[in-house]
């Protein structure tokens, strides 16, 4: 007889292979902008859930929980940051960038919107974008595997961790492959949906079942030794480096293409409106249950997760307390995250290698089936490339945590300064925003080799602050854009853009 546990699974998996399926049979005679931007049709919903699902991948209930369960309450300034940085994103950056991607000939990628923003016929920004999508998100996918493997093995213990990863990756770039944006976004859809009522219901059945509350919880830890000694449920004694670096996480927004995409693909600018708000309020509650489950369950399983270096695992176990059809339920929230993630990354990676680089470098009269087919062919090669980093015993790859933190300070850095500057700001130039990119990448990668260890601050911080001054010295050293740039600045303006 099936577990009841492993029932939720297949009936969750069977869903978005569905959902993958129907997506392709209704795609086969869609173009590229079809098949990477959901031909602009999303609504407030979709587009709200699955940005913020594709945001928060498996980090947030095992990464993020994980990370305040061993290092303490001043990673929770990491929370209040993210909070922070979605709300910003979706007020300042979300409405501008639907208009002025549609006013820059309709880009549907970052890199092909910073080329036509500044009516560029160079490709030196687009392929340096593309390299750096490819690298970065190749480890953030791989962070999605490993988090997405370690749930599979929870469920079927008698599935070896190595078996597990692959049944994930095989999945999950099933209905990437076949479905395109809308799959992935209607997928994201339901998946954010998932994660919202898991993180709400743990912390809900401790304090009812265990009658835990926070000061409760802090009297014990109090009493007892070791690792749990002295816990202070007061973010506010953190450390200066923690509330940076915590607050830097914010600025990680600006610049992420996974979650910049799906502003793009809103049916137009008053989509976002609503957009917003449910955006804001699914992080903000998401954020404060993560933050909550990691304080509650450190009194239920802190000790054993800690000895054994597992306190990336604390919500999988916190699932032990519900009837076992409602733990697997909640345990493919686990793997929805993982998957809302990925998929999105794989997606966009992908576009931005046949747009950027496939279609205008390599094959220049490439058709639309040609390019779209390519783009599934990169798909798998990125998963194949993130599965071998997940399945690799290196201590750089152990880490759900430290991979979404790498690939999270890479995009922040390198893209979020341009993006903003290219939607507020009229003089900016295309060599401004080449350096804006390059000077904020190769920031956050030096800092993170020799300084972040020193320092304690999160990488992303400098690489932001550097990358946003070198894009505005060279465009005030660059001479001024054309008459026909600024017009279209103007015209992204205007009430007529949808």
């Amino acid at each position: 007889m099936i577990n009841a546990q492993i029932l939720a699974f297949i009936l969750y998996f069977v869903l978005i292979l569905v959902i993958g399926i129907i997506f392709f049979i209704k795609s086969k005679n869609g173009n590229e902008k079809d098949y990477f931007l959901g031909g602009r049709s999303m609504g407030p919903w979709v587009t709200a859930l699955s940005a913020q699902a594709s945001d928060m991948s498996g980090w947030l209930l095992m990464g993020f929980p994980g990370s305040i369960l061993a290092f303490g309450m001043g990673k929770v300034w990491i929370g209040l940051g993210l909070a922070i940085g979605t709300a910003a994103n979706w007020i300042f950056v979300a409405s501008r960038l639907r208009k002025f991607s549609a006013a820059a000939n309709d880009s549907i990628t970052i890199p092909q919107y910073f080329k036509n923003r500044f009516l560029e016929e160079g490709k030196a920004l687009q392929i340096i974008c593309a390299i750096i999508f490819l690298v970065c998100f190749t480890v953030y996918v791989a962070s999605s595997f490993s988090a997405g493997a370690k749930v599979f093995h929870k469920v079927l213990p008698s599935i070896p961790e190595d078996k597990a990863l692959i049944i994930f990756a095989v999945i999950l770039i099933a209905y990437t492959f076949l479905g395109g944006f809308k799959a992935v976004c209607w997928t994201d859809f339901f998946q954010g949906l998932m994660m919202l009522v898991a993180l709400l219901a743990v912390p809900i059945i401790i304090v009812n079942n265990d009658g835990y509350s926070f000061a409760k919880v802090t009297a014990e830890y109090a009493m007892q030794d070791g690792t749990m000694s002295g816990f202070n449920p007061n973010p506010f004694t953190a450390s200066w480096q923690d509330i940076i670096s915590g607050l830097g996480w914010g600025l990680g927004y600006f610049g992420m293409p996974h979650i910049l995409v799906r502003f793009m693909s809103a049916k137009n600018a008053k989509t976002i409106k609503k957009s917003a708000t449910i955006g804001i309020i699914w992080v903000v509650l998401s954020l404060g249950a993560a933050i909550a489950i990691a304080i509650l369950g450190r009194a239920l399983y802190a000790e054993e997760l800690l000895a054994n270096g597992m306190q990336e695992r604390i919500f999988i176990y916190c699932t032990e307390l519900f009837p076992p059809f409602i733990a697997g339920i909640l345990l493919s929230a686990v793997i929805a995250a993982a998957m809302s993630t990925a998929d999105s990354q794989l997606l966009v990676a992908s576009s931005s290698f046949t747009s950027d680089i496939y279609r205008p470098v390599i094959r220049k009269n490439a058709s639309d089936k040609e390019t779209l087919w390519v783009g599934r062919i990169v798909v798998l090669i990125i998963a194949v490339i993130a599965f071998f980093i997940a399945s690799s015993k290196s201590e750089a790859a152990s880490g759900i945590m430290d991979l979404v933190e790498n690939a999270w300070g890479g995009f922040g850095a390198s893209f979020g300064p341009v993006i903003i500057l290219s939607l507020f700001w009229k003089r900016l130039t295309y060599k401004g925003a080449i350096a804006g990119v390059v000077c904020g990448a190769l920031t956050d990668i030096l800092w993170l080799i020799f300084l972040s260890g020193k320092t304690g601050v999160y990488e992303i911080v400098p690489g932001f602050i550097v990358g946003c001054v070198a894009a505005i010295i060279v465009s005030l050293i660059d001479k001024e854009p054309s008459k026909e740039v600024y017009e279209l600045y103007d015209k992204a303006l205007s009430t007529d853009i949808d």
